[in-house]
């Protein structure tokens, strides 16, 4: 089964607009049909993230957000993150990185292309979610 790690951005999206991280989100991670790799760390931003208050503009997201906030206390495999970082610009996603690194995930997905300038890190191949998607998404069988 993949490994997968979200970027909170792809989230976030996933619950503001009917896209790519939205099928990633529930087709793919509610019905268990990839492995969410989750770090205290990463459910913490998450959390702070969608507690911000220019989410509320969009309807359902407190609902939507309580609902996969629910989820992912069961859901993903938990790592602890034991290694430093430094590779990206901006320091709070190297975060992602050490994750990548800790829990070997085949994919970091991230809709941030501006901060993610790598296509690898590691074993992980950091890709957008309609690249996932398209190229690299479990095929279900139905």
């Amino acid at each position: 089964m993949q490994k997968i790690i979200l970027d909170t951005n792809v989230i976030v999206s996933a619950m503001i607009s009917n896209s790519y991280p939205t099928k990633i989100l529930f087709d793919l991670v509610l019905t268990k049909s990839v492995e969410v790799c989750l770090s205290i760390y990463i459910l913490e931003e998450y959390i702070e993230v969608f507690n911000r208050d220019k989410f509320l503009k969009f309807p359902n997201f407190k609902s939507k957000s309580d609902v996969v906030l629910a989820k992912f206390k069961d859901l993903p495999t938990y790592y602890n993150r034991n290694i430093k970082i430094d590779l990206l610009t901006y320091a709070s996603d190297n975060k992602f990185l050490e994750f990548a690194s800790v829990s070997i995930a085949d994919f970091l997905i991230t809709g941030n292309t501006t901060h993610f300038i790598l296509s690898k890190f590691e074993n992980s191949k950091i890709v957008t979610p309609r690249n996932y998607w398209d190229n690299f998404r479990p095929k279900m069988s139905f």
